[in-house]
Order: structure tokens, then sequence, then C-alpha cells
């Protein structure tokens, strides 16, 4: 970060003295411990070969499996949790106090969104907790209630409902009676959701009543074996207007049917470490969605291992749960949670912080309120916070901007050399690190790359370390996190405890585990996290998993990744993201979508190419702030669509993406050469696609033809 103003020598020179004396005084007996963690090898090759397996250094002889002896089920887990601690708070969930429109000065309404009424915004209170034994006998209850309906062991039961604490609820309910738990992603348009609720043959489904009214209730006819509806919200009781032969419960109806004697009394089938906990339907980017089967065992060996990249994970730790429970990511994290006796506060991504869309001006965010000391985030979300933090940066005046560089600058070169920097983070960072509650402590990134500027920002100015995790639904989410005291950038970590991990070379992109100066291949995964396969997919299952000679299950995960000498998987490709153009050159598009959006005047891209052209096009939606910011310059007028669809303004806007893709070090080759700019934000239901939102690629080409023909000259 720069400097664009120059400043009394005097002011730099003190600022520099002082902190230099504070470090040092107070801090030096952390560095020597912070350089040496800094410098140690994260893992190792089990046999000495380059493509490995590779392996942490504290389980080179033997994978874990467990976090406790004897805890091989999620149903025994949560028991164990709930006998250490009972009356400790478990689930979270903040109070609505009221819900209403904001009118602005001039006297117009201004609509803001919520779930449950898309013209409302909301006042929030304190939130309101759910102990581990409440947790635990209201999860009971609702087995047994689901049992009482007709439900059976080893039997598939779905769940389509945002974050909150009613899905956990209900997840335990499934793993305690061994109902396997079918996730679909409440994102997903119709077709793919029937699709998934017909594969797997389900006749009971948990839903919400929002999603059960705007998605659900128009494919029920399509999905003729569904028989209940269980609805996590207590009201309406009744529900006029649905299929015959569909009954329709609410969760709490069904809780109290289960705490009647004979049903409470009923003998249930426990499971099995191998029986199904989870069938997790993916988010269908490279199709149509895939169920991936997950057993009892696996789901314990993940979150064993992702619990030991956590120092001090403990009973004190608070989470905020935001991120889909359908992904892998935000499941495994809250189980690693409940696993350690956290206590869990639910938010959303409109109400998490004081300026989010959903909270009134004045109002507390969720954040504000929970104040987490634990939080996982995707890039897409770390990227706006970026954003958002240096726009206000670049308002400051030049004082303030000046001592915000200095200082960032100073953290940033202590951070390298595994050094702390309390005095900045109480005088300068400690604003910023408020919006995210000012006591957070680790920050896990995952779902697709993050930026290295975007990372380092994190580091710096939450003052907290990111761990930058990678793993996929094939592998329970597990795979590698980076160790937290590394700051490194780029770079994932080494692998978990739980698996391990070895390249396989793939000549065709030129990558080989005898390259120099590191190895690279495909990254396959082993260990006992990798699933039981894809449901009802027998010749994909044989494409992507396999059983080495010692019984040990590997998941090819089409990635490309290299390993550092430190035993760092660093992820440099995909085979299936690499566009071979006409002149010969390989482009990584996530690669190029990855490096842009860090541009201010970004919001989100796409970027496209096929083999019969000879440049990268790009489809982008404009941050509106920025944007007008720019025609205004130039003296362009006209409505928001107007502006998006004017050729002037693009031409402006791929100008600037130039700019910022020459910053970034992009290849020629690999800058857009072209761009559409998209007046609204991209949903499933757009078809676009993208690695933030999950969409599919495929989509883009049918249902922007027009658009790419134009932009590849008509051919």
């Amino acid at each position: 970060m720069k400097l664009k103003e120059d400043l009394n020598p005097m002011l730099l020179l003190l600022f520099h003295l002082m902190v230099w004396i504070y470090t040092v005084i107070t801090f030096l007996p952390s560095y020597l411990l912070s350089w040496e963690r800094a410098k140690r090898a994260k893992a190792r090759s089990v046999l000495g070969q380059p493509e490995g397996p590779y392996r942490a250094v504290s389980s080179m002889k033997k994978l874990v499996t467990s976090l406790h002896p004897g805890v091989d089920t999620l149903d025994k887990m949560f028991e164990y949790a709930a006998m250490r601690f009972p009356h400790r708070d478990c689930l979270g969930t903040r109070e609505v106090i009221s819900e209403e429109d904001e009118r602005q000065s001039n006297g117009k309404v201004f609509k803001k969104s919520t779930q449950k009424d898309p013209g409302l915004m909301v006042i929030l209170g304190e939130y309101r907790w759910l102990s581990y034994k409440d947790t635990l006998t209201a999860a009971s209850h609702l087995g047994s209630g689901l049992a009482a309906l007709g439900q059976r062991p080893k039997t598939n039961i779905a769940i389509f409902c945002e974050t909150r604490a009613e899905w956990i609820i209900a997840a335990q309910a499934c793993f305690t009676y061994n109902f396997p738990l079918v996730t679909i992603y409440s994102t997903l348009g119709g077709p793919a959701i029937a699709h998934g609720l017909n594969e797997t043959q389900v006749t009971h489904i948990i839903t919400s009543r929002e999603l059960l009214e705007t998605r659900l209730k128009a494919i029920l006819t399509d999905v003729p074996r569904l028989q209940h509806i269980i609805v996590v919200d207590n009201a309406p009781t009744a529900w006029p207007g649905y299929p015959r032969g569909i009954s329709i419960h609410n969760m709490a109806a069904v809780q109290k049917l289960g705490a009647r004697h004979e049903n409470a009394t009923r003998e249930r089938k426990t499971p099995l470490p191998s029986d199904i906990a989870v069938i997790m339907y993916t988010s269908g980017s490279t199709g149509i969605p895939k169920g991936v089967m997950i057993s009892h065992s696996n789901i314990i060996a993940g979150i064993t291992g992702m619990a030991e990249r956590i120092p001090n994970l403990c009973e004190e730790d608070t989470y905020i749960g935001y991120l889909p429970l359908a992904h892998v990511l935000e499941l495994s994290a809250e189980l690693v949670c409940v696993s350690h006796g956290c206590r869990i506060g639910y938010s959303s991504p409109q109400t998490l912080a004081d300026q989010s869309t959903k909270i009134k001006k004045g109002s507390k965010g969720d954040t504000s309120m929970l104040q987490p000391t634990l939080m996982a985030a995707v890039p897409e979300i770390m990227d706006r916070i970026y954003k958002n933090v240096m726009t206000k940066v670049e308002e400051m005046n030049c004082v303030q901007r000046t001592l915000f560089i200095l200082a960032y600058n100073y953290k940033l070169e202590q951070l390298a050399k595994g050094y702390s920097t309390p005095l900045c983070d109480r005088l300068v960072f400690r604003k910023v690190r408020s919006l995210l509650g000012g006591r957070t402590r680790v920050l896990l990134s995952g779902g697709a790359p993050l930026s290295a500027a975007t990372q380092r920002f994190m580091n710096v100015c939450f003052c907290c370390p990111v761990g930058q995790g990678y793993g996929l639904t094939e592998t329970c989410g597990a795979g590698t996190i980076s160790e937290l005291w590394d700051y490194s950038t780029g770079r994932v970590g080494g692998p978990l405890v739980c698996c391990e991990i070895k390249l396989k070379d793939w000549v065709e992109g030129g990558y080989h585990s005898t390259d120099k100066p590191y190895p690279r291949g495909e990254i396959l995964i082993g260990g006992p996290n990798v699933t039981m396969g894809y449901y009802k997919k027998d010749a994909k299952n044989q494409e992507d998993f396999f059983v080495d000679e010692n019984g040990q299950r590997w998941f090819s995960t089409g990635d490309i990744g290299e390993f550092q000498e430190d035993g760092c998987l660093k992820i440099i490709d995909r085979k299936k993201d690499l566009v071979k153009l006409q002149a010969g050159e390989y482009v990584s598009l996530g690669k190029v979508e990855a490096m842009l959006k860090n541009c201010p005047l970004i919001d989100n891209i796409c970027a496209y190419a096929n083999s019969d052209e000879t440049y990268v096009i790009g489809f982008v939606v404009p941050n509106q702030k920025h944007l007008l910011a720019l025609v205004d310059q130039y003296g362009i007028r006209g409505s928001w669509e107007e502006l998006c669809n004017s050729k002037a303004v693009e031409e402006l806007v791929l100008r600037v993406i130039t700019e910022a893709a020459l910053a970034a070090q992009l290849e020629r080759f690999e800058i857009p050469r072209k761009i559409r700019l998209s007046p609204e934000p991209w949903t499933p239901e757009t078809g676009l696609v993208t690695d933030a939102f999950k969409l599919k690629r495929k989509e883009l080409k049918t249902h922007y033809q027009d658009d790419i023909e134009r932009m590849y000259g008509g051919k």
C-alpha cells in the first residue's frame, strides 16, 4: 500500500520510533516463538518421493480418525458434548423486536428485504440461547416425532432450510435416529430441487415457511413420493391450498408428538460409523447436482482434522453461523464447535454487520451483539469487506490516510517476520476490527481461492490470523488448513492430521512431480475423511474415487497443486478450469476472476473463453458507487440499466479492468478484451456462472449466446 502524499518527516520518524520502542520492550519474547513456528516444516513425504503421499508431521505414522475414544458417530459426539457442557449455551438466535420500512429524509420509503417479508427490515434484540442439554432434548423429541410420522432408520429425509438453530436441531435428530439427511442448497432452482428429492426418494422434508411458499410449493406435484412437510416456524398452524396427500406440520408439534411417553420410550436404532449420515447435494457448478454420501466416520474424521488446526479451541469460544449449512464448510465448522462445547450464534449475510442491508440505521448487527471469537467466511464476503474499508481509507484526510497506510505497511512487514504489533492494533486497527465484533481470534477461509491482497488485509486490519483451507464436499471439507501463525499468502497449508495428499502427473497440462523447484500435479486426497462416493452415480464413482492396496479411499480432485519445501500446498490450477486458446495459450479462468475481483469497480466477474477464439471475454457486475463516480467524470448520464448497456461505459470499465489486470501481473492473453455489464447481481436463476455463487459456467454459453457472438465479432 503506497502513500499518495508527503508528510512531515518528523511525524514519520516519531511514528516509527514509538512503535519500535513499544514492540521491543513488550513483545520480544514472542518474536522468537513466532519465528520458530513460521519456519518449521508442516508436512513431509511419507516415502520420501516428490509425489508423496504427504502427511502432517504430527501424523506421519498414523492418520487420526476421531476426537475422543469411542466417540465414532455424530449422535455419540453430541451426547458427549451435552454430558460435558449440559448448562452451557449451545445455539443462539436473536429476538426480532420489530419489522419496518426505512423512510429517507426526502420522504421516500427505502425498501430493505427480510426473509419473512421482502419489503421489511428488522430491529433485533438480544440473543436467546438453548443450552446443550435443551438442544439434545429438542433433537431427541424431534427424532422420535419423525419416527411417529413414519420416518424409518436408513431411509432418507431431506432438509431444505436457511442457516438457523432449527437446522442443527433437525440434523442432530436425524443423526440420533439414523435417518440419512439429504441436504439441498436453498438457492437452487426448482428442477434441481426436484431432482434431489426424487433421486433420494424422500417422503419427509424439513423446511421453513418462506422456502415452502416461495420455492417448494411450485414443485410439489413434481415430487410424488413426498408425504410430510415439517416447517421449522411456529406459525401458521393451518396450510390451505396444498396438494392432497401431503401433510404439513409445525416443528413444535412434531416435537410435542415425540415427547409423548409411548414415542419417547420407543427403542431407537443407533447408527454405525459406516452408516450414511448425510447425502449432501453439490451446487451443480459443473452440471446436475450430485449427492455425496458421507458416513458418520467420514465427518468425525474430517472435523477431527479441522479442530487440530484451531489453537486453544474450547467452550469459551463463540462462533457466528451464517454461511449455508447445506455447504460442507459451514456444517463441518459448526460440528467442530459443538464437539468442543462452543456456543453458536446465528446470523445471515443481511444482518451480519451494523451496516448490513436488513439492519436499521443505528441498530446493532449480529457481530456487534454476539462478538464472536471464531468465524468462517468465503472470499466473496472478505473481498467486499476489503473493498469497503479501502474505499473509506481513500475518503480520509491526508494525515489520517497517511497514518493508516504507515501502520498497515509496518504491520505487514512485521507479520512477514513472524512478529506482532500490539500498538498498531490498539491505536489504528481497533475500529476496523470492531466490524466483526472486536473479539475475533480466528478467521477460516474456504470455498474458493482467497486473493493475496485480501488475505493480507484481513490479517492486518482484523488483528487475527486467516486460516486458508482447502477441501471438497467429497472429502468432508477436509484437506488442508494453513497454520494460524503462517502469514504467507497464496498457500493453503499442509495436510490435516486426518488425511494425506499426493500428486499425480498431468501430462497434457505440463505438470509433473519431477518439476523444479517444486513437485506439481493433480491433487489426490486419501484418508478416513474421503466419502463413500456419489449417490446412484456408479460410473462417476469409478472415475473420481479409488481404493489403494491398503484399503484406503482416495479422491481425485481435478485441482493442480505444488508442494513447497516446508510441506505447504499451493493450488496453482484446475484441470476443468483451463481453456486452450486458438494460439495455444492455456488460460485459467478461475485465476483471472480471482485476480480481478479485488478491483473496486467490480462486484463480481465471470471470465469466459473457448478454443476457437484468441482472447478472453468477461461478464461483470459493476459496483454501483464506483461506476456512477466513473461515468460522472466523463459526463455520461442515464438510468442504471442504460449505463450498463452503454458501449461507451463498457469501454471505460474495460480500461479500468485492463489496468487492474496489468497491476495484478496477468499475462496479456489472460486479460479480458471485451466485457458485458450486468445491471443486477447474479442469482442461481440467471443461469450465469461464477466461482463465488457456484453457478454453472456451462449455462453461460446458452443463456448469453448472443452476447458471446457479439463480443467475438459475430462468429
